[in-house]
């Protein structure tokens, strides 16, 4: 066998630990600091709630739901609107409110259990809408910026695409031929490799870490509540809840485990709510679960929570030392796109998947309608203002599954559909 596959509670070897830990910390990294970069947050205090989370997840799961939380881009339209108006307080407290309402969520979940999940989302827009997690995020792998390679912009030059290329073709080769110890982490050395030919081509700058300060502390910041500011907020609890339950039917398909039976769904939606209200509470964004880090382990084969929490205190570390989460910010934006080109399409794919091992039959007309409207929906660039928030993309996407999925359930019942 040319990998070994480390099962969710499986110790990996201690010499394997922090170059497992370090490939899942590369992975979420630029996507996670992007976001309080774009809210104007302290990224540091991020780093310190994405760790502190993740770690509180594992725990609440009772280790069982392999799982890195990083920050949210669903809280970014609401958000924004609420900063420019009332201030980042207000929008914390938007943070808390949602998170607490997600907690009570996961309460009603315990006590009526996950049945309706197969109403309100079943396999056929289940499955769309994981793909679509995957396939609306394919654009920002080559539009440049942090988390993006520069190939589809006018900065565009031969070394950008070299380097990406290199990259992807890196991972992509290591994940269907490296053996042993090296095919468990090929994201981790196409990064290397691509941040080495990134120096060489000098288009490497290497100041943050020459000027961050050897220790640093986060900025905390209080939260302040406005009614205005919650419901703003309100419409976001749909999106992260579809959004959390698509992720852990993609999770189990990968490791092989139903993880909304065991540890339950009522536990991972709990701890993922629990951690973006503690988030807000001290300064930070809101946190989810990452597709990223689903990748690496779809990639790997390596799911261990143990290499998880090591991530998650990596994470923390970084926060506190300037220099390390320095060094990282300087990887490349062509470099990060090359590896979520194919981890953004792995979850695409397991969103196929999705639909191929739940045989949905797509000689029914509401099978192929719910496919349909889903994925156009979420990639045609249409969107709806709600109350002052705009919903487009997969957060639209997410909310015309249940609407239509409920209409569809509704007209089977009362006889008025045709098949």
């Amino acid at each position: 066998m040319s990998r070994k596959i480390y099962g969710v509670n499986e110790k990996v070897p201690g010499s394997m630990l922090l170059p497992l830990s370090l490939q899942h910390t590369f992975a979420m990294f630029g996507a996670s600091v992007l976001v309080p970069i774009v809210l104007k947050f302290d990224p540091a205090i991020v780093l310190l709630m994405n760790g502190i989370g993740t770690l509180l997840f594992i725990l609440i799961t009772q280790g069982k739901a392999p799982a890195y939380l990083g920050s949210s881009f669903a809280f970014l339209g609401p958000a924004g609107i609420i900063i420019s108006q009332m201030g980042p307080e207000y929008a914390q407290g938007g943070f808390i409110a949602i998170g607490l309402i997600g907690c009570i969520l996961a309460y009603i979940i315990y006590k009526f259990g996950t049945d309706w999940i197969g109403v309100v989302l079943p396999p056929a827009a289940m499955g769309s809408v994981v793909a679509l997690i995957g396939f609306e995020l394919a654009g920002s792998t080559v539009n440049g910026g942090k988390i993006g390679a520069e190939i589809m912009t006018e900065n565009a030059s031969p070394e950008h695409i070299i380097i990406f290329l290199v990259t992807l073709s890196v991972a992509i080769i290591g994940s269907v031929s490296f053996r042993k110890f090296f095919a468990t982490i090929p994201i981790l050395i196409a990064i290397v490799v691509g941040y080495l030919t990134a120096f060489a081509f000098g288009m490497v700058d290497f100041s943050p870490v020459l000027e961050a300060k050897l220790f640093t502390l986060p900025t905390f910041r209080a939260p302040a509540f406005d009614l205005k500011a919650i419901l703003t907020m309100l419409p976001v609890i749909l999106v992260i809840a579809s959004e959390h339950i698509s992720h852990q039917v993609v999770t189990s398909n990968i490791i092989g485990k139903n993880l909304l039976k065991d540890p339950g769904l009522h536990r991972s939606i709990f701890a993922d709510n629990f951690s973006t209200a503690l988030s807000g509470l001290i300064g930070g964004v809101p946190t989810t679960t990452y597709g990223e880090n689903i990748g690496v382990m779809a990639v790997t084969g390596v799911y261990s929570v143990y290499v998880i929490a090591g991530a998650a205190c990596i994470s923390i570390l970084m926060a506190f030392i300037g220099p390390l989460s320095a060094l990282i910010s300087t990887i490349p934006g062509d470099v990060i796109g090359g590896v979520t080109f194919l981890l953004y399409g792995m979850i695409g794919s397991s969103g196929i998947r999705l639909l191929v091992d739940d045989r949905v039959d797509y000689s029914k007309s509401k099978n192929l309608i719910l496919t349909s409207v889903i994925f156009v929906t979420g990639l045609s660039g249409v969107t709806l203002n709600l109350g002052g928030v705009q919903l487009s993309g997969m957060v639209l996407s997410s909310l015309v599954a249940v609407v239509l999925s409920l209409i569809f359930y509704i007209f089977d019942r009362v006889g008025l559909m045709n098949e």
